[in-house]
């Protein structure tokens, strides 16, 4: 049964289940044991800063190998992608098998593409006086990644990525909404991807945002985050039932270039406006995945709007804490975070040492306990005060 109240859907947008290569698994089963149990999965590595080594979400498993890629698309971050795909893949075919004729995009978010390749490349053309005999610009494009989904799927409907920060894929998701409502398309391959890379995490570093140990989200010892990496792939249709989009809501701070606006009310904006989409009143809500980055500024701000909104009873966590900060990834990742908490009626705890802080709004953090969820947000804050809600919600079938 579901709760009392009821939402209102002018098209459905539903999210078949996703296909997720992040740091705590690579296939749905092991994801949900370590995201419901709380269980970090972060490495120490000191690759991208020497002598200084950084706890990250790097993915430890076996990916496609780049070899086998066309030179253009060959990045880690399409290695990633590409082991997502793999996993998509039964999904997507049964899809096909009912719907021959549908017309399918793709959507994708990342901040990367290939950077970490071109930052080889240009480390040899330093030390060698010439590029690479590989080296093709194309992968370090921010339009790779769509293009190499469509084209190793042979589709032709729309392909684009978007580039947000870390909004990206989270946008992916509202995007392909959009496409299903317009009439453009019938499915969509939306999500994201994002790889470590030194421009990232040096960048981060310069910031003075990188924690030396794990992330303590909304601690009152709360450092700065950990970075990390990921694919997450879902396939979007304009099918009734199962776990749908039933809302988005997007804003801008218009306030600093990297720094949140302190008094949350960009992130309010988005959060009212999934809700309005959705038609629903706060309460009708049961879970929040936080965007919960471990900053001083972004957790402060965050807690303000959540609690401006939902007050202190909303069970509430940031898996970044298990993950790492996937940036572009991390909005699709998440996302799915949602739609296994909704699937399974089980919350993803909150993890950090305990100390609260006390002079942020008191919040419901999540403890890894059962609970009966019908619908959840995720949110997303991004580097230009980009702000956006996903609302996510579960209908019989």
């Amino acid at each position: 049964m579901l709760s009392p109240v009821t939402s209102f859907q002018a098209q459905p947008c539903r999210l078949l289940p996703p296909a997720l290569v992040c740091s705590i698994g690579d296939d749905l089963a092991a994801i949900t044991d370590a995201l419901f149990n709380g269980r970090r999965g972060l490495v120490y590595d000191d690759v991208f800063t020497p002598g200084r080594s950084l706890p990250l979400g790097r993915v430890t498993t076996a990916l496609p190998d780049a070899r086998d890629l066309p030179p253009e698309h060959r990045s880690r971050n399409n290695q990633l992608l590409a082991a997502a795909l793999e996993r998509l893949a039964p999904t997507l075919d049964a899809f096909r098998k009912r719907s021959p004729q549908a017309r399918i995009g793709v959507v994708l978010g990342t901040s990367t593409s290939g950077i970490g390749e071109t930052e080889m490349a240009v480390g040899e053309r330093m030390k060698e006086g010439k590029w690479p005999s590989d080296f093709h610009y194309q992968r370090h494009e921010i339009g790779s990644p769509a293009k190499f989904i469509a084209e190793r799927l042979g589709l032709e409907g729309p392909a684009y990525t978007l580039s947000t920060a870390c909004t990206s894929s989270a946008r992916s998701l509202a995007s392909a909404k959009r496409l299903l409502t317009s009439g453009i398309c019938d499915a969509v391959i939306a999500g994201g991807a994002d790889s470590l890379c030194g421009l990232t995490v040096n960048g981060f570093a310069s910031l003075e945002a990188l924690s030396d140990h794990p992330s303590q989200p909304f601690s009152a010892n709360r450092d700065g985050i950990n970075l990390g990496e990921a694919a997450a792939l879902f396939l979007v249709t304009a099918e009734t039932g199962g776990i749908q989009l039933s809302g988005y809501g997007e804003s801008s701070d218009a306030h600093h270039i990297s720094a949140p606006r302190p008094d949350g009310q960009g992130a309010i904006r988005a959060i009212q406006a999934a809700l309005k989409m959705a038609q629903l009143p706060a309460t009708a809500i049961d879970y929040l995945n936080l965007h919960g980055t471990a900053t001083r500024q972004n957790d402060s701000m965050e807690a303000i709007a959540v609690a401006h909104i939902f007050g202190d009873k909303l069970p509430c966590s940031s898996t970044k804490a298990l993950t790492g900060h996937t940036l572009g990834a991390c909005g699709a990742l998440e996302a799915a975070f949602c739609w296994l908490t909704l699937n399974a009626g089980r919350l993803p705890p909150q993890v950090h040492d305990g100390e609260i802080d006390p002079q942020l709004p008191s919040l419901n953090y999540a403890t890894a306990t059962q609970h009966d969820c019908h619908r959840a947000i995720s949110n997303a804050f991004a580097f230009g005060g980009n702000n956006i809600a996903l609302l996510l919600e579960r209908f019989n079938e």
